[in-house]
């Protein structure tokens, strides 16, 4: 089941065929030293606390290649984690397609997999409470056309299931190369968390928003309240909306490399 969607690259031609060989493939399967558990079925999963790690291959069927993902640690709310990925197009599928999106979840993705208890989502946007995240990652040399990103899911209600389709989603782009670019226009800029970021609008069903980090970085310290009240100040997003889930990962157009992510946390309240 496709639980994401395809976002346009800017530059959709940006990478000849020629160029993006797969010749990390083989080394796709092979574990590296520190990883606990590796997997690498389409949305096999690694639970580590209150997060799982979710190897999701919704866009594989417009691509030949394969993707894993495995943890390697996990203190208290931190944990340690990464993916491999070798992804080129078939004839179904095109440099704008996104084809994995291999990503850590806490809260709600399409349905509850950790109890909500745990997770402390969801949380009502206009109570302010802090959502103070944090993310040290690092990327192989011309891994392709990707983004590294947060996604947010919201909806009206405090009680979404795996049936309720979210009203809004927000993404917090960190990182892009190749010239991934994300879904709709831009609406404007903003200066949040010590970063200037643009503001992307679109809608696919229901509604995307995308800040994308003018400068791409492999570090950040984050409070998701700056971005939401970002759009409630702006109109584009209502207080009495619910946080439902937060995801953190990467979003793969094409081409070979993996993200090692050294610490990663998200604490609520």
């Amino acid at each position: 089941m496709q639980h994401r969607r395809p976002r346009l690259s800017k530059k959709a031609k940006v990478l000849a065929a020629a160029s993006v060989a797969l010749t990390a493939l083989a080394g796709v399967t092979v574990a590296q030293a520190g990883e606990t558990s590796r997997k690498c079925g389409a949305f096999d999963t690694v639970t580590l606390g209150k997060y799982y790690v979710n190897n999701n291959l919704w866009g594989q069927d417009k691509a030949t290649g394969s993707q894993c993902v495995w943890d390697n640690s996990q203190s208290g709310s931190t944990i340690s984690w990464g993916t491999s990925f070798g992804w080129a197009n078939n004839s179904k599928g095109t440099d704008a397609d996104v084809k994995s999106y291999a990503s850590t979840v806490l809260g709600w993705h399409w349905g509850w997999k950790v109890d909500k208890a745990t997770t402390g989502l969801p949380i009502r946007v206009g109570d302010r409470k802090p959502v103070k995240t944090a993310w040290d990652f690092t990327l192989s040399s011309n891994p392709g056309t990707l983004d590294v990103a947060y996604d947010l899911w919201l909806h009206a209600k405090n009680t979404a299931d795996w049936a309720d389709q979210p009203t809004d989603e927000i993404m917090i782009w960190l990182n892009q190369q190749g010239g991934a670019g994300p879904l709709g226009t831009k609406y404007g800029s903003v200066s949040l968390d010590g970063a200037m970021w643009d503001i992307y609008q679109g809608n696919i069903g229901w509604n995307v928003y995308s800040f994308v980090r003018q400068a791409s970085t492999t570090k950040a310290t984050l409070n998701i309240d700056d971005f939401t009240q970002a759009l409630v100040r702006r109109k584009l997003l209502s207080n009495d909306k619910y946080l439902s889930g937060i995801e953190s990962g990467t979003e793969v157009f094409k081409g070979s490399g993996r993200l090692d992510t050294k610490a990663y946390s998200v604490d609520i309240g």
